[in-house]
């Protein structure tokens, strides 16, 4: 499911993909890792961790394809 867009071009230095319904994970690239599958509660603390002093959010700095700061719901004892 690799999205249309090279995020590797767009300046960003987060890039998060399509909200999707059907998983509890964001793919989420970041600049010089690459795509990684991120719950809700990871992300911050991730991202944070590579890039201290980030304003998550400045559209400059993080892009969301859609629903901004938006999670796919999850239940404990699912998949």
């Amino acid at each position: 499911m690799e999205n249309a867009t090279d995020p590797s071009e767009s300046g960003h230095l987060v890039f998060v993909d399509s909200y999707d319904a059907d998983s509890r994970y964001r793919r989420v690239w970041l600049r010089g890792l690459g795509w990684e599958p991120m719950e809700r509660e990871e992300f911050e603390p991730r991202v944070r961790r590579l890039f201290p002093d980030i304003d998550l959010d400045d559209p400059g700095q993080v892009h969301w394809v859609d629903r901004p700061g938006q999670w796919p719901p999850w239940h404990p004892g699912e998949a």
